[in-house]
């Protein structure tokens, strides 16, 4: 049996944007659906003011049952059809899984998850569209806290990512800015033969020093269904 293509699909907040999901794009001096970003996604603000955070986190989980994937991705579950696909993602939204993506990494956490406050290490719990509370703890009696990584803390799935990356035959990143540091280290790990779409309509040139990159300077929808109807042609 021949062995399928790789492709990576790394994506950021532009996928999901077309189902109605605000990105930090859409934050205005710092306020995120009126909220100021430092009091609700670190660990300063956290430590200040868990309710207020548990309440920000509590709102955005009760958003994602009111909306869908949209087109794009339903298409990219189209490219397993075919390929080996991985997604690495930076959203925390459940809207991949829901679209029918069968193997996921998130790097910034899940919203529909939580944990307990002491450790990362501590048992990741399901909760589903449910909101946390204070006075609701992990098995080893902390306070839990949203599956989310926050400012200064470190990402998850990133030694898996790298080896996915690592590799892909063809990597496609969609609606994300790079501005993130360990993004560009992490992208930049694919070989010199991997083929790499950049769907956004705004994409940035981090990567042109050291790759050779195909833009597509389009909605994520528009763009992911160019790219997946010429990927599925060519195999």
């Amino acid at each position: 049996m021949e062995n399928k293509k790789k492709i990576v699909i790394f994506s950021g907040a532009g996928l999901d944007r077309e189902s109605n999901i605000l990105t930090f794009r859409d934050s205005v001096n710092g306020l995120w659906e009126n909220h100021n970003i430092d009091e609700v996604c670190t660990p300063s603000g956290w430590r200040k003011d868990r309710e207020k955070v548990l309440n920000f986190y509590n709102e955005r989980r009760r958003q994602l049952p009111t909306v869908e994937p949209n087109d794009a991705h339903r298409d990219l579950v189209r490219l397993e059809e075919k390929y080996d696909v991985i997604n690495v993602t930076q959203n925390v939204s459940d809207l991949l899984e829901r679209a029918g993506s069968s193997n996921v990494l998130h790097l910034h956490g899940e919203l529909t998850k939580a944990r307990g406050t002491l450790s990362s290490r501590t048992k990741i719990i399901d909760i589903g569209y449910n909101d946390i509370n204070i006075g609701d703890k992990c098995e080893n009696g902390s306070q839990l806290r949203p599956h989310i990584v926050w400012f200064e803390e470190m990402p998850f799935n990133v030694e898996e990512s790298y080896g996915a990356m690592i590799e892909a035959d063809v990597l496609l990143i969609i609606g994300t800015s790079l501005s993130i540091g360990y993004t560009l280290s992490l992208l930049s790990s694919v070989s010199d033969d991997c083929l790499i779409y950049y769907i956004d309509p705004q994409p940035s040139s981090y990567l042109d020093h050291t790759k050779k990159v195909n833009y597509i300077q389009k909605p994520a929808t528009e763009g992911v269904k160019e790219i997946v109807e010429e990927l599925l042609n060519e195999v």
